[in-house]
């Protein structure tokens, strides 16, 4: 491993020669490249040189230990030394492991949600409901923004099927885990015999894509427009300002997208070209690796009860993540969207199935 980063250290020191060079600084693509390919490096090579040098106070503070041997006091203090290093080389290691790591590509990017409810009927609606307002929490606690793209509402106050958006640092990289099939285990408001029903919701989770990374033909895409039975006001549902995509692409699975959440019909379209754009990417993805994470199918499934990543159960104040086999209390709390302690702890999971896939040590 560690003959590995030494040849990424040097290249880092190289590309710094590079960036210093006359024929490198007048010339603005090759700036921007070596100075991107630096960035990419550094975090690595600063951990690698940090391990280094505490490397160096390990070996230093092992000789003082050794050599005060008639001296109790020095002897302790230099035993709390080499503890103290030892502990932060096997934490710098552990550092420079993940960042040896492939990162996603798609880390970086805004995400779209989209929830559907699965079986369960009205309860199943007000789940997705619940799952909605979940993540919209959990970005306003982050300071992340959410644009609305379509919502279809089911009659009680629940969500047949809700597309969003939400823009953020990183939202992608936290997000990713999130979709699934997800069960909730409840008493329903409209259970006169008080019994337990057990209801999914489907999430998908998207990373957003720019217009370049896929090849949308103009030929392929049917535009119908409408008018909007949704939010927005009056002037959403008088216009014909809802659009509907319908895209085929050579494939007998059409994709369909609709937005009607604004009153404009151009905007509209911006935004379900936007969906439509994440959705023919997760479907390349997804013929080239089945299990990848940001493939739809491989996250929806059939919405069935028992494909499930997560159990919300209220009787027993509990949410169960199936993937990691953990389970929180707090269920109110994280429905308020304080779920960075599920988001930490599958973060961890990740991270250690990839170590231990990726033959580092």
């Amino acid at each position: 491993m560690f003959d590995k980063i030494a040849s990424v250290e040097q290249r880092y020191e190289a590309l710094g020669e590079l960036l210093a060079q006359p024929e490198v600084t007048s010339n603005l693509a090759l700036l921007q490249q070596y100075a991107r390919e630096q960035r990419e490096l550094e975090a690595v090579v600063m951990a690698y040189r940090s391990y280094k040098q505490t490397s160096v106070a390990v070996e230093e503070a092992h000789t003082l230990f050794n050599e005060s041997a008639d001296d109790a006091e020095m002897r302790e203090l230099a035993q709390e030394e080499l503890s103290t290093k030892r502990a932060q080389l096997e934490q710098l290691e552990a550092q420079i492991k993940l960042l040896l790591l492939p990162q996603d590509p798609n880390d970086s990017k805004d995400v779209i949600f989209e929830i559907r409810q699965g079986e369960g009927g009205d309860e199943a609606a007000l789940f997705a409901a619940d799952l909605y307002r979940m993540y919209l929490r959990f970005a306003e606690l982050r300071n992340w923004k959410v644009e609305l793209q379509n919502a279809v509402d089911n009659g009680p106050g629940g969500f047949k099927e809700v597309v969003f958006e939400i823009s953020g640092e990183g939202a992608y990289s936290v997000l990713k885990y999130e979709g699934g099939v997800h069960r909730v285990q409840r008493v329903p408001a409209t259970e006169a015999r008080g019994r337990i029903h057990t209801s999914t919701a489907t999430v998908a989770v998207l990373p957003e894509v720019e217009p370049t990374a896929v090849e949308i033909k103009h030929e392929d895409v049917r535009t119908d427009v409408f008018r909007s039975g949704g939010h927005g006001g009056q002037g959403v549902n008088t216009t014909d300002s809802a659009v509907r995509l319908v895209y085929k692409g050579g494939t007998p699975e059409e994709i369909v997208v609709t937005c009607q959440d604004g009153r404009s019909q151009i905007k509209n379209r911006e935004k379900a070209m936007t969906v439509l754009r994440a959705k023919v990417y997760a479907r390349e993805q997804a013929k080239k690796d089945r299990e990848l994470s940001s493939s739809r199918l491989a996250q929806v499934g059939t919405g069935e009860r028992a494909e499930k990543i997560r159990t919300y159960n209220f009787p027993q104040d509990r949410v169960t993540d199936h993937r990691i086999g953990q389970s929180f209390s707090n269920l109110p709390g994280l429905l308020d969207g304080n779920l960075a302690k599920i988001i930490d702890a599958l973060v961890v999971h990740d991270n250690a199935e990839r170590l231990r896939d990726s033959g580092i040590n």
